[in-house]
């Protein structure tokens, strides 16, 4: 029973956590997708668009390892490549 609890409140939790990302829309390009499906799956996107006065392409880099190896990210080496290459070309500072 307790656990049923916990699980109906951290749904009821997200459930606004989600709805925020849904006027959050990147810029058209290459990589987008990737970038999307990777980075969405774990956080708001809205931490790009924060983040981009900041951020150069060495920078989205060791942002991008970060995830990866800190955090556990899923994200292959091309797909890593791909989404250095669309934030520093799309967000970079």
């Amino acid at each position: 029973m307790k656990a049923l609890i916990v699980a109906a409140a951290f749904a009821a939790l997200s459930a606004p956590a989600f709805a925020q990302d849904d006027d959050i829309v990147l810029k058209d390009g290459p990589g987008k997708d990737t970038v999307q499906n990777a980075c969405g799956a774990c956080h708001s996107l809205s931490y790009i668009e924060m983040n981009s006065p900041f951020l150069d392409q060495p920078k989205w880099d060791a942002t991008v390892k970060k995830m990866i190896n800190a955090f556990g990210a899923v994200v292959e080496p091309d797909e890593a490549k791909t989404i250095v290459e669309y934030l520093t070309k799309n967000y970079g500072g």
